[in-house]
């Protein structure tokens, strides 16, 4: 089973930036998919963007419009996501999830045992 571990987040301004960290414990050679999930009070998580562990073209949510970006260091064993011209509607807890699959896609990470811990982002105006 995958362990993860968050990192980042916390509080900024609006306009701001933040950088997430999720350090994975070490993969097979498998494939592994990847990604970052959102979640406001009351609701599920969404989720934000997603690749695998090979390096594919990443895939995001369109509503982010450009404004997140994903990417992983498979030396560092560390997923990455930088949140960039924050609002305080980004306010939220961020998740990252990983799952030994070759079809990577948000249906699938939801299904995963493997979350991270979660951390708070707070965008104040």
């Amino acid at each position: 089973q995958v362990r993860l571990v968050q990192s980042g987040g916390g509080s900024v301004q609006s306009g701001g930036s933040l950088r997430l960290s999720c350090a994975h414990s070490t993969f097979t050679n498998d494939v592994y998919c990847l990604g970052w999930f959102r979640q406001f009070p009351g609701t599920e998580p969404e989720g934000l963007a997603l690749m695998d562990n090979r390096g594919s073209n990443p895939s995001y949510v369109a509503s982010l419009n450009g404004r997140f970006t994903i990417s992983h260091d498979n030396a560092l064993e560390t997923l990455y996501l930088d949140l960039n011209t924050l609002t305080p509607e980004d306010t939220a807890m961020y998740y990252c999830a990983v799952k030994r699959t070759g079809g990577c896609s948000f249906a699938e990470l939801r299904s995963s045992r493997a979350w991270g811990q979660g951390t708070q982002v707070t965008v104040s105006s």
